[in-house]
């Protein structure tokens, strides 16, 4: 009697356990394809958006795009996707950094179904990206977006795979809702704007201020986290690889951000000081007259 009870028991558990490998097998059957699924529609959706919606869009909305190169196009293009992708990225990690909490909570073992939602995008906007650099070399081919798209892949793959550092991938995609910003000066400058006019000089003037803000402000208290996190006990469960992904990657991204911070602020001194060249001109021209 004794004896069947104990296997009856045995059985139980046994079955506990196989239910629990069974149910964490789907769950991440089902994550897996979530990511995979977004990944790719990600990826054709831009595709789809660089080869033939942006032609379509751009030549009813700005008629200066059709008198533009078959070379200006191509960018042009790119950067209407550049665009697109950092405000569907940017607006959506605003929304996880301020209003998800199981992720505040535990920045890096917090899991969430919507940040990887959200890094599958910018996933398959960077491999999407990085076909579009490599098909148009020649036009557009640039070697530090590679390096910032194979490194920032390299990161998030980590964030997808591991289901780690979720909290630190979401608040690294805030950095997008700087691009469109860039990408509008040079449609300014495609389009052949003035320098000096009023549409010209506010872009310029958020564009230095949101790129510091979301680029180089944020770098300290992001490496003060790090600081605070490292040689605690969840920072020791990432592993050693993933601790040296993290940091490596971060350091990689932060100074490419220094360096287009810089080329951003000598524009913007070179542009202010051609501004007061020219209202110094005015002013003499004004004092010729009286």
């Amino acid at each position: 009697m004794q004896k069947t009870c104990y296997i009856q028991k045995k059985g139980i558990r046994r079955m506990k356990y196989t239910d629990v490998l069974l149910k964490g097998g789907r769950n991440m059957d089902t994550n897996t394809k979530l990511i995979l699924s977004t990944v790719l529609a990600s990826f054709f959706t831009f595709q789809l958006l660089f080869h033939f919606i942006s032609y379509w869009f751009s030549a009813k909305v700005s008629p200066g795009f059709n008198s533009l190169s078959s070379e200006k196009k191509i960018e042009w293009n790119s950067r209407v996707v550049s665009t697109c992708h950092s405000l569907v990225v940017g607006v959506f990690g605003l929304y996880i950094f301020f209003f998800d909490e199981a992720l505040k909570a535990d920045p890096l073992w917090g899991d969430s179904s919507v940040v990887k939602v959200n890094i599958s995008i910018a996933s398959g906007y960077l491999v999407s990206d990085l076909l579009i650099l490599i098909l148009y070399w020649k036009v557009i081919g640039d070697k530090y977006f590679i390096i910032h798209h194979c490194t920032a892949l390299f990161a998030y793959s980590i964030v997808l795979k591991e289901g780690v550092l979720g909290y630190i991938g979401n608040f690294r995609l805030l950095a997008e809702l700087s691009s469109p910003f860039v990408n509008q000066r040079w449609f300014f400058e495609a389009l052949k704007y003035p320098k000096f006019s009023k549409a010209n000089v506010i872009n310029g003037i958020l564009m230095t201020v949101v790129f510091f803000i979301v680029r180089i402000v944020s770098m300290p208290p992001f490496y003060s986290f790090i600081y605070s996190v490292y040689g605690t006990e969840a920072y020791i469960r990432l592993g050693f690889f993933i601790q040296c992904s993290w940091i490596s990657t971060c350091v990689v991204l932060d100074v490419m951000n220094v360096m287009w911070m810089i080329k951003i602020t000598k524009g913007c001194i070179k542009v202010i000081s051609l501004i007061r060249q020219e209202k110094a001109k005015k002013s003499l021209q004004n004092g010729k007259l009286d």
